[in-house]
């Protein structure tokens, strides 16, 4: 037995009591996490010292567009071998599964796209990132609302809309984006959530009070908070106030410090601690240089991180997942809130609500997240396997 001590562990909630407790872990022979306890103040447990580094899971993006030149609602069968470097590209960013992100396309697209993963999740091996369900990002977006989505194919939501769209891929699903204020939504909704299916609000005009109505509804989540949406203003809160007030509505936020601006992210992340849930929102050109890429048939103008269409629309980033955990925390973001929100609360979204402590036991040490704040901020590496 392998014991390791002076452990810190991500904390998504708003109470300061206990933000600095110590752990100590038990690791097997084989590399398990057999224990995970407290470490008692001022103790100075034998094992391996970490010195107040944090564990993690790795983390789970669940807004993920495509990657290494792949679109995912542009899959084809050929493009499998690509879409299986690019979950290896994912696993070494540290990101252990994703919600394979299909913006707003056509319905036949869409369903080879769906087919496409499906024969991709039946090739998953160790140290490759997972495809969970897909995130259907549209069609049933508000048209005012719909940023760098085409708009030639929106759809007003109906039942017969989805099921042009998803029969035989229900199961393969895990969260749509919808715009619920418009007609028919309500329907879409309650046939979502009726198949588990996670809804979230976003490209939406949605008021304050239709947001709470969609809460009220089964909505859990708003898509890219700020962005594609109504911010807050002092006579006019918007969903995304709407959604802090009540507290149990996961907030996705890009940190890019572009879509949103970093003292918004810090005033969303204090507002709402246990909430923010951190999205990479990358787009094909992620693990790619910068400069021009296609986009369907649109060109993508990549700088800095940032993707914008030629027309200035901004579209999504190309930065890994945990890059926004690392600018999230220079910002001001206490590490181990900003760490949660990448790895303990997006599995929370998908209706997995264990503790850091609890994900952690049984883990394979080695497929952890390392993380610790130096001189030139928060940074990680893989934990060590046994010794």
């Amino acid at each position: 037995m392998r014991w390791i001590s002076n452990v810190r562990l991500p904390r998504a909630g708003r109470c300061s009591h206990g933000a600095d407790r110590r752990w100590r872990l038990a690791v097997d022979s084989s590399g398990l996490i057999e224990a995970v306890e407290p470490l008692p103040t001022g103790s100075a447990a034998a094992g391996d010292d970490w010195g107040g580094d944090w564990l993690s899971p790795a983390g789970v993006d669940l807004q993920i567009n495509g990657g290494l030149g792949l679109a995912f609602p542009e899959l084809e069968p050929a493009d499998l071998p690509r879409l299986l470097d690019l979950l290896d590209l994912l696993w070494r960013d540290g990101v252990e599964a994703i919600c394979p992100t299909l913006v707003t396309c056509g319905v036949a697209p869409l369903r080879q796209a769906l087919a496409v993963l499906e024969e991709a999740r039946q090739q998953h091996r160790p140290e490759r990132c997972q495809l969970l369900g897909a995130h259907l990002e549209g069609p049933f977006l508000n048209p005012a609302r719909r940023g760098a989505h085409p708009e030639e194919h929106l759809a007003t939501p109906s039942l017969q809309a989805l099921e042009e769209r998803i029969a035989g891929f229900e199961d393969q699903i895990d969260l749509v984006t919808l715009a619920p204020e418009l007609e028919g939504a309500a329907a879409v909704m309650t046939a979502l959530r009726a198949q588990g299916i996670v809804v979230s609000l976003g490209h939406s005009a949605a008021s304050a009070a239709e947001a709470e109505d969609a809460f009220n509804a089964g909505v859990t989540m708003l898509t890219h908070s700020f962005n594609a949406m109504a911010g807050m203003h002092h006579r006019a809160p918007g969903p995304v106030a709407a959604a802090a007030l009540r507290g149990d509505i996961a907030l996705g936020l890009i940190a890019d410090g572009v879509h949103v601006d970093p003292a918004m992210a810090v005033l969303l992340q204090r507002l709402a601690p246990g909430q923010v849930v951190l999205v990479s929102d990358a787009l094909a050109p992620y693990g790619l240089g910068e400069g021009r890429h296609r986009w369907d048939e649109r060109v993508l103008l990549v700088q800095d991180g940032s993707c914008r269409l030629e027309d200035g629309t901004l579209a999504g980033v190309t930065l890994p997942l945990l890059e926004g955990v690392r600018r999230l925390a220079s910002w001001g973001v206490p590490a181990g809130q900003a760490i949660a929100a990448a790895t303990v609360l997006p599995r929370a979204v998908l209706g997995d609500e264990r503790t850091a402590p609890e994900l952690l036991l049984g883990m394979p040490l080695g497929e952890g997240l390392r993380w610790n704040q130096g001189r030139d901020g928060l940074s990680w590496r893989r934990a060590s396997g046994p010794t």
